[in-house]
């Protein structure tokens, strides 16, 4: 123990109040302590900080022997309530109230965890730089950071000289002084400043903690504390602040900027002068030895509304100034190994390794509007109470820029449905999740190279998207009248130079290759043609990576199965719902009536034998019916059923709102022109009987890689290999996959020769292929 800190006291952040023959009380702002002793009610007036151990021993002689009272204090102390402090200094130069002052700021450091005394002391041998980059810089940040009890470092003489230096932020001089500074605090307008990125090196250099706030604007920001060498960098935070600043960063792109555009600078001067004081408290913490999570979070102040939010940053280990960037690359060209994962959950929606609830809590933290990767998680307010749908925030899949495909990215919402809502929050999280990983980073591996280099390795990307030659010739008129997800693409040009990435092969164990651009959502395109489009088609995020693989492959089985029916507008089977015995199906039915609405569903099963269901609601009464469908496709039956349902759930309220809005002219004249009369197809075939759940074979497996190795036998035997692309990212760590079946039909109209037009003839639905020109002129459109 320090000899200076030799007065006995209770910790300054307490009052003690006896109260006879009840029991000593302890208040603090954090509470209060009772202790029902009368050893402790006899010493309490006797630990006012006057008294040295010798003196407590003296004083207390009549109640307590030396013994006892060593013991009592040992005990106090272990327990947080009494310390040592040093005697109080006498100084002429300490104005009235000083020493009131300095015990209220002992007090707020023992409320910390601190001692008070060489928390002052701390912070009186530390020295602050200020890097001051806002507009507006001036005095302002240095006065807040002295009046914090900080002493500014100056930026110029090399440590061990000496001198003056002015102040960074535009102020008077300040003293340098020969110490190294403990912490650097820097001002900035925005985040995104490019200049941020030059200060993030030069203090990971010299391994320099630095503070980063933005005390100009309604919101104003500040933290996180980065620490050179521990957790993340400004670049890891960067990253994920990008993401959720698309429209503002085209802006600067299309612009020639070097950062995006900022909004005008807001601020009072009372808004002004706290955020700088809240900044220099921030620094003064630190540099007192408080530690806490929210110094690795940025917090947001809403000045308005006096809202205070902490926003966690997270070190990404992929990041290229802290991180490994090659972890990604490493991971895509490993074979994808899957292993044995026993089914944790089989009821709602699906077989899981893990229930709806584990994996909110292990990945809900990744929600959020500043750091987060998921902006918001929130129920569709357009839903009507029965239904399960959540909403996650934009869809990368949506591509296409300036203001039309702004304002399509903006009506196209990440989402999730489920029985219950708990299924609904969990599949909008994971949908988000899922492409955020689907959506180019720059660190995938990439081959530059022309198709005609590459022989066997590489897959044509045609039998993936399956154009059609006539779709080829007239892509031109069709992408001017279609939204982006039904663009064409212009035909590959086989000498043309492409960015290639390896996807793995289940099936024939080895890695092929496939255009990045179709892997990967905003991947470079070369500048004067658009070979390939990502979409979303077979992306899914999981429990395991199993898990992910088997719901990719559903998804491709699922939209195969729809474009057979849909396109050639064949009859197929309707299902009877009253077999799968499902409580949740009938109430479900009968509050689709309550609204109006009947709900019948049809079998579309394709020679995979994987049952494939579509689900449909229709309007009774009146001219308008409204036709919703949602699809859904499982190894289990009833699983497959529940899928369309709470799909159908899902869409639903787009239907309900094309009743007031004509922003989707192809939804539109779906709700108020079609009906089952003029598209008969949406109906069950009344020439066949209606299937039950018995009619479909199912066995059920207990572990989803049996299911997964079933789903790769399944395509090996019709000729067709299972590939797979691990598109995890390190910092998220869900994982996540696109899984491609070459030659397996997308619902978006591609119209090449093969399954489209084959098997419908197979199963017995029709005669003869449906020639081109016969196929349904309305393109799936969810």
């Amino acid at each position: 123990m320090d000899a200076a800190l030799d007065r006995v006291a209770f910790r300054r952040h307490l009052t003690p109040v006896v109260v006879p023959g009840d029991a000593t009380y302890l208040v603090s702002e954090q509470g209060v302590t009772a202790i029902g002793s009368d050893a402790v009610a006899a010493l309490a007036p006797l630990l006012d900080g006057s008294r040295d151990l010798a003196a407590l021993v003296r004083d207390a002689r009549e109640t307590l022997s030396p013994a006892a009272l060593g013991g009592l204090l040992a005990q106090l102390t272990r327990a947080g309530l009494v310390d040592r402090f040093a005697p109080p200094r006498p100084d002429a130069r300490q104005g009235p109230g000083e020493g009131d002052r300095q015990d209220a700021e002992a007090a707020f450091w023992e409320c910390a965890g601190l001692h008070g005394d060489r928390a002052r002391e701390r912070m009186a041998a530390a020295r602050v730089q200020l890097r001051d980059l806002t507009a507006g810089s001036g005095t302002g940040g240095a006065q807040a950071l002295t009046d914090a009890g900080l002493t500014l470092a100056g930026p110029g003489p090399a440590p061990g000289g000496s001198g003056t230096a002015p102040d960074p932020g535009g102020g008077p001089a300040v003293p340098s002084t020969p110490a190294t500074p403990a912490l650097t605090v820097v001002l900035c307008d925005d985040y995104l400043s490019p200049a941020l990125a030059a200060i993030d090196r030069e203090q990971r250099r010299t391994g320099t903690p630095w503070l980063l706030a933005k005390p100009s604007g309604v919101t104003v920001w500040i933290g996180p504390v980065f620490q050179p060498g521990a957790g993340a960098c400004w670049q890891c935070l960067a990253h994920r602040l990008r993401h959720h600043r698309q429209s503002e960063l085209y802006l600067g792109e299309a612009l020639g900027m070097a950062a995006p555009p900022a909004p005008p600078r807001a601020a009072t001067g009372a808004s002004h002068a706290a955020a700088l004081h809240m900044a220099a408290l921030h620094a003064a913490k630190w540099l007192a030895g408080f530690r806490h999570e929210s110094q690795q979070a940025v917090c947001t102040l809403d000045g308005l509304r006096l809202v205070a939010k902490q926003h966690r940053v997270e070190r990404r280990p992929q990041c290229p100034e802290c991180g490994d960037p090659l972890l990604v690359t490493q991971q895509v060209r490993r074979p994808v190994r899957l292993t044995s994962r026993p089914k944790l959950e089989q009821g709602g929606g699906g077989h899981r390794a893990l229930p709806p609830r584990q994996i909110l809590e292990r990945y809900e933290y990744l929600v959020g509007e500043v750091t987060g990767v998921v902006h918001t998680l929130r129920r569709d307010p357009r839903c009507p109470e029965f239904l399960n749908s959540y909403l996650s925030g934009s869809n990368p899949a949506v591509t296409g820029r300036g203001l039309g495909g702004l304002r399509h990215a903006l009506r196209a919402q990440s989402g999730g449905k489920g029985v219950s809502e708990l299924d609904a929050k969990v599949g909008a999280l994971c949908e988000a999740l899922e492409r955020y990983s689907a959506t180019y980073h720059g660190d995938e591996p990439r081959e530059a190279a022309r198709l005609s280099e590459l022989g066997a390795r590489a897959v044509h990307p045609n039998r993936c998207q399956l154009y059609h030659e006539r779709q080829f010739a007239d892509r031109l008129r069709w992408n001017a009248a279609h939204p982006p997800f039904q663009y064409v693409c212009d035909p590959l040009d086989e000498d043309a130079v492409l960015d290639w990435t390896p996807v793995w092969s289940v099936t024939h164990g080895t890695h092929r290759l496939l255009p990045t651009g179709m892997l990967y959502y905003s991947a470079p395109q070369p500048a004067d043609a658009c070979y390939v489009r990502a979409d979303s088609n077979g992306n899914a995020a999981g429990a395991s990576l199993e898990d992910a693989v088997l719901q990719g492959f559903f998804e491709l089985v699922e939209r195969d199965a729809v474009a057979l029916w849909w396109y050639n507008r064949s009859r197929v089977p309707g299902l009877d719902l009253d077999s799968f015995a499902d409580p949740w199906l009938t109430a479900t039915r009968e509050q689709h009536a309550r609204l109006g609405r009947e709900m019948w569903a049809l079998d579309l099963t394709s020679d995979l034998g994987v049952p494939a269901v579509a689900a449909l609601s229709r309007v009774t009464e009146g001219p308008r019916e409204d036709i919703a469908f949602g699809f859904g496709c499982h190894f289990d039956p009833g699983v497959a059923v529940r899928r369309a349902v709470t799909e159908l759930n899902q869409l639903l309220p787009g239907m309900l709102d094309a009743r007031t809005t004509a922003e989707d002219p192809e939804l539109l004249d779906w709700c108020t022109r079609k009906t089952v009369a003029n598209q008969p197809y949406l109906l069950p075939d009344p020439a066949a009987p209606a299937r039950v759940c018995g009619d479909f074979p199912y066995t059920p497996r207990e572990d989803l890689l049996d299911d997964v190795l079933a789903a790769e036998a399944l395509v090996r035997g019709h000729g067709m290999e299972l590939l797979v692309l691990d598109q995890t990212r390190p910092d998220l760590g869900i994982p996540v996959v696109k899984v491609l079946v070459p030659g397996l039909r997308h619902f978006w109209a591609r119209f090449a020769d093969g399954r489209l037009y084959d098997v419908p003839v197979q199963l017995g639905r029709q005669p003869a292929p449906t020639p081109y020109d016969g196929l349904n002129p309305i393109p799936v459109f969810v």
